[in-house]
C-alpha cells in the first residue's frame, strides 16, 4: 500500500485527488501539510485524512509516506518538490511544473538522480476522448493533420480567483492556468512538439496586478500543423473544444477541455459524420492508477516531468509573445 501525503489544502486535491488516491486498491491519502496547521487540521478531519502536519517538513520526515501530491500555488511548486525528492519521496505535481524552465529542469533533474517518479499533474491526456483523437490520428483516420484548434475560454468561479488574477508573484494568470495545459494537450494528441508561438492577451475585467485573463494565439509544430487557441478566465457561456483537421478528414472534440469525464468526438469524411464510442473514466483516477504503476517499475506517469518541461515552454513563450508582439521560439528540455 503507498502512502500519499498531499502538501497544500487546495480545492483540486479535496475535489478530485482524494478520492481518486482512494479510489486505488493499492494507495490511500495518509496526511496532509500547510501553510496553516489550522487548516491542515480542518482538511484531514473533513476529508477523514488521519494525520495533519504542523509543517511540509514534519511530513516529509516521515517514513511511512511514499508520494505526495504538490498542489500549493505555483511558485512553490519547485521548492518542495526538490525537498520531497531528496526526502526520497516520488513526486506528483500539480501544473505547471515550474514557474521557470530552469526550474522545472532541476526538479526533472533531481528526480533522476534520486531514483524516484516525478508527474507532472496534466489531467486532460487521462480524458478518454483526448485518448481517442490520439488513436484515430496515429491509425490514419483523418490523413496528414494539417491544423487544430482549442477553445478553451471559461468562467473562473469566485472560489478559484484569488491569487490567479492578483497575484503575478504565485505564477497567476490565464496563460500558466489554462494554455499551459492546451500545450500540453495539444502535444499528447498529436504525438508532435511546438516548434514556436505568437499570442495576445487581454484584461477582460477580471485580472488585476497586470495578470492577463484571456489569450488567444497560435502554435506551430515541427511536423507543420497549425493550432489556433483561445483561453479565458471570462467566458461564462462558452463551451470548450478541441478540433483537429486533416487532409483526409476532420475530428471533433466537444466539452472536452474539462475536468469531468463527458465530451464528445465526432469524425467527419466526405460530408459524413461519424460518433466515436468514448468509455469515459475519471480523469485523475487514471492519472493515480499511472504514477502508482509508475512507481512499482511499470511504466510511466501519464504526464512525466518532461511533458511538464515542454509544455511550460510553450506557456512561457506564449506571455513572451504576447509581451513583445513577435514569433517566439520554443525552447528545447
Amino acid at each position: 500500500m503507498l502512502n500519499w501525503g498531499l502538501i497544500g489544502a487546495g480545492t483540486i486535491g479535496r475535489e478530485w485527488m482524494v478520492p481518486a488516491i482512494g479510489a486505488q486498491p493499492d494507495s490511500t491519502v495518509a496526511g496532509v501539510a500547510s501553510s496553516s496547521p489550522g487548516r491542515a487540521k480542518l482538511y484531514a478531519d473533513e476529508l477523514g485524512i488521519p494525520k495533519a502536519y504542523s509543517s511540509v517538513d514534519d511530513l516529509l520526515a516521515d517514513s511511512a509516506i511514499d508520494a505526495v501530491y504538490i498542489s500549493t500555488t505555483n511558485e512553490w511548486h519547485e521548492p518542495q518538490a526538490l525537498a520531497a525528492i531528496a526526502a526520497g519521496k516520488h513526486v506528483l505535481c500539480e501544473k505547471p511544473l515550474a514557474v521557470s524552465l530552469d526550474g522545472a529542469r532541476r526538479m526533472v533533474a533531481a528526480a533522476a538522480e534520486a531514483g524516484v517518479v516525478l508527474g507532472t499533474n496534466h489531467h486532460l491526456r487521462n480524458a478518454a476522448t483526448h485518448r481517442a483523437m490520439r488513436e484515430l490520428i496515429e491509425t490514419g483516420a483523418i490523413g496528414r493533420p494539417l491544423a487544430a484548434r482549442v477553445f478553451h475560454a471559461v468562467f473562473l468561479p469566485p472560489h478559484l480567483q484569488g491569487w490567479r488574477i492578483d497575484r503575478p508573484d504565485a505564477g497567476g494568470g490565464v496563460v500558466l492556468d489554462i494554455t499551459v495545459h492546451d500545450a500540453d494537450t495539444l502535444r499528447f494528441v498529436l504525438g508532435d512538439e511546438v516548434a514556436e508561438v505568437t499570442a495576445m492577451t487581454a484584461n477582460q475585467g477580471m485580472g488585476r496586478a497586470g495578470l492577463e485573463d484571456a489569450v488567444m494565439g497560435v502554435m506551430r509544430f515541427r511536423e507543420g500543423v497549425i493550432a489556433q487557441f483561445h483561453d479565458a478566465f471570462t467566458a461564462p457561456h462558452a463551451y470548450t473544444g478541441f478540433e483537429v483537421h486533416g487532409t483526409e478528414g476532420s475530428l471533433y472534440g466537444r466539452d472536452v477541455m474539462t475536468q469531468r469525464p463527458i465530451g464528445t468526438v465526432t469524425v467527419r469524411r466526405e460530408g459524413t459524420e461519424t460518433g466515436v464510442p468514448v468509455d469515459h473514466e475519471n480523469l485523475y483516477e487514471r492519472s493515480v492508477r499511472c504514477f502508482n504503476a509508475a512507481i512499482r517499475g511499470e511504466g510511466e506517469p501519464a504526464a512525466t516531468g518532461t511533458d511538464g518541461i515542454r509544455s511550460l515552454a510553450v506557456a512561457l513563450a506564449v506571455r513572451e509573445a504576447a509581451a513583445s508582439g513577435r514569433t517566439v521560439q520554443i525552447a528545447g528540455d
